[in-house]
């Protein structure tokens, strides 16, 4: 009987947990986390600062939450979308296209993950960091795979990984749909860009000709 009897009060606070993670989001987005309190994030859930405390112990717990959990869906949707992807499609095709999908639907996340790590404390940026570099490495692992295999020309594949990435993850940043171009039109543009960013150069005549 104990035992459900707990159950209502765990999903409660499981509850709770889950919309101050959301409060949390939209406000650090909006105006940056050293701007936001743990009593405008308790106003925006509707509880006392005191509650919140019950689920995280500081505001900087929530932050690494957050950064935490949006690399953990991100890997996974990842593996997710290795498993269904089409054989004949090209890996770095693949990643570009997922990376830009993924975070074009997420835009709180993406600012919050990146733009806020500077406010991480040393641990827990270690953490994240750790999760981050995770998915640093299937794209690195796959553009040395296809330099030894002679499909990219790519001097440093670590240093590369880091260019492309930032690259794409800041299109959320500036992206608004409806304004000229479609999220095909992105993925297509970016990509051409990737590609060219890596591609072998060819040999070019020499002489008079």
């Amino acid at each position: 009987m104990q035992v459900e009897a707990e159950q209502p009060a765990r999903r409660k606070g499981d509850e709770t947990a889950r919309r101050v993670r959301d409060a949390a989001l939209k406000l650090f987005a909006r105006h940056g986390y050293a701007a936001v309190s743990v009593r405008q994030i308790a106003t925006d859930v509707g509880v006392q600062p005191g509650a919140l405390y019950n689920h995280f112990p500081t505001k900087q717990d929530i932050l690494r939450d957050l950064m935490l959990a949006h690399m953990a869906d991100l890997l996974a949707a990842w593996n997710k979308d290795e498993v269904t992807r089409s054989p004949g499609e090209d890996p770095l095709d693949a990643f570009v296209r997922f990376h830009i999908r993924y975070h074009l639907e997420r835009a709180d996340e993406v600012f919050v993950a990146y733009m806020e790590l500077r406010n991480l404390e040393p641990e827990n940026f270690a953490e994240v960091e750790a999760a981050r570099q995770q998915y640093e490495k299937i794209l690195s692992d796959l553009l040395e795979d296809g330099v030894r295999a002679g499909r990219y020309a790519v001097a440093d594949p670590k240093v590369a990984t880091r260019a492309i990435i930032a690259m794409l993850t800041g299109i959320p940043t500036w992206y608004r749909p409806g304004r000229g171009l479609s999220r095909q039109d992105i993925e297509t543009l970016y990509l051409t860009m990737v590609r060219k960013c890596v591609a072998p150069e060819t040999s070019k005549p020499t002489g008079d000709g």
